[in-house]
């Protein structure tokens, strides 16, 4: 029977703290393995990240490091196979963050937050004067064709957009649904695209993939949304593009060292930037409560969660 009692990397809402402590002994630990001792469970979010140094520290009775979120790039997986850890996610945020996605594009491209900002400071000659891009018609090019990516081409055909994505490989049974054309290179789609979406996890291989060489394959004038991951873009390059007028604005949910925002991008007009709200919806954060639960459940029951993220180790295989 694995130990029940629980560790959390920071206070949670009162219901899913409620929940959890159905399950078990709730202790607010931080990162801090030595207040871990007995628990099997360590629970974090996208903001409290587990390096291999903390990984190597936990107390052996943790078998399962249970994220709150479908990103994982906070967690060294690598380090937490080698221990023999199992980590979950919550696989449950598709839908809310294509609808937020896709209301940053539109957002962006018409200029909807300088007219605002312009507006509540008296200067309505000025919001009415700013002149956007139109979304109608427009080349969308999605980099990452994984569910986000998939649900954004659904909402962009509404618009009657042309839907190019680029990723590992071909999704043909997503592209005759969806009408969506495959490019095997980057930068292929970033030359075609009016519009260009980022929607693939954050690993060594994205890493800065939008950086100033790819930022000089975007057509002049375009549009870049990041609703993935910050350190997808380098923002010192997106800077200098969205200053020169080389890109024409920026949509971004995620920043590369948020919470810190770069002071460059918060004195630009053409930039629209939110603090990573893709799945603040009060219904999808009511699910990834409910999915966490599951999961921890499941590993209490039967010794691995619903949605595991590493090779099940040999001893939870059985």
């Amino acid at each position: 029977m694995p130990d029940t009692a629980i560790a959390v990397s920071r206070e949670l809402p009162a219901g899913l703290a409620q929940g959890l402590a159905s399950l078990g002994e709730v202790r607010i630990t931080a990162a801090k393995p030595d207040l871990m001792q007995d628990c099997g469970v360590y629970v974090t979010t996208p903001m409290d990240p587990v390096p291999e140094g903390l990984i190597d520290q936990l107390p052996g009775s943790i078998a399962l490091i249970a994220s709150i979120g479908v990103g994982t790039d906070h967690i060294d997986l690598e380090a937490a196979t080698r221990r023999g850890l199992l980590v979950s996610n919550t696989p449950v945020v598709t839908q809310d963050t294509a609808d937020l996605c896709f209301a940053l594009l539109l957002a962006t491209c018409r200029r909807l937050n300088y007219s605002e900002r312009r507006l509540r400071a008296g200067d309505w000659s000025a919001g009415a004067a700013v002149e956007g891009m139109r979304v109608h018609g427009k080349t969308l090019g999605i980099v990452g064709f994984g569910g986000i990516g998939q649900a954004l081409a659904r909402r962009a055909r509404g618009f009657d957009m042309r839907v190019l994505y680029h990723g590992p490989g071909r999704k043909v049974g997503a592209e005759a649904t969806l009408g969506a054309e495959y490019r095997a290179g980057l930068r292929e789609l970033l030359e075609e695209a009016d519009i260009v979406s980022l929607n693939c996890p954050l690993n060594a291989a994205t890493r800065h993939l939008i950086n100033r060489q790819s930022l000089s394959w975007m057509k002049p004038g375009s549009v870049l949304i990041n609703t993935g991951r910050g350190p997808l873009v380098d923002e010192a390059a997106l800077i200098e593009a969205l200053h020169d007028g080389s890109l024409g604005a920026a949509g971004l949910d995620v920043f590369e060292f948020e919470p810190e925002v770069s002071p460059g991008l918060l004195e630009l007009d053409n930039v629209c930037l939110l603090a990573h709200i893709g799945s603040a919806s009060i219904e999808c954060r009511r699910d990834m409560g409910t999915r966490l639960l599951r999961n921890i459940q499941a590993y209490f029951r039967d010794g691995r969660p619903l949605d595991n993220c590493v090779p099940v180790p040999a001893s939870a295989a059985g």
